[in-house]
């Protein structure tokens, strides 16, 4: 199919942006998601096993979001690290 080949090299594209976390050099920080999930229990386990192994320095550097859900969206529970202005992050392992 004509065109076909542009299209994917475009998805690919994206989706490596999407991956990869940028923090631009002017601006003070960012935050890089780190774990999401929509299953409380898990949520509740990994943030145990983080406070347990001592993943992060301090909690200061982490934010802890609740996306509230409806009967159409389940409720989602997401965690994210700060990154200092001019880092460029590894996509967040899967877990």
């Amino acid at each position: 199919m004509p065109g076909q080949a542009k299209r994917k090299r475009r998805q690919e594209q994206a989706r490596q942006d999407r991956t990869a976390t940028t923090c631009p050099a002017d601006v003070e920080a960012c935050w890089q998601v780190v774990f999401e999930t929509q299953d409380y229990d898990d949520w509740q386990a990994y943030l145990r096993r983080i406070r347990a192994e001592r993943t992060y320095e301090g909690e200061s550097e982490l934010r802890v979001d609740t996306l509230c859900g409806r009967l159409v969206h389940p409720t989602t529970y997401r965690l994210s690290v700060r990154l200092p202005g001019g880092v460029v992050a590894a996509p967040p392992a899967e877990g």
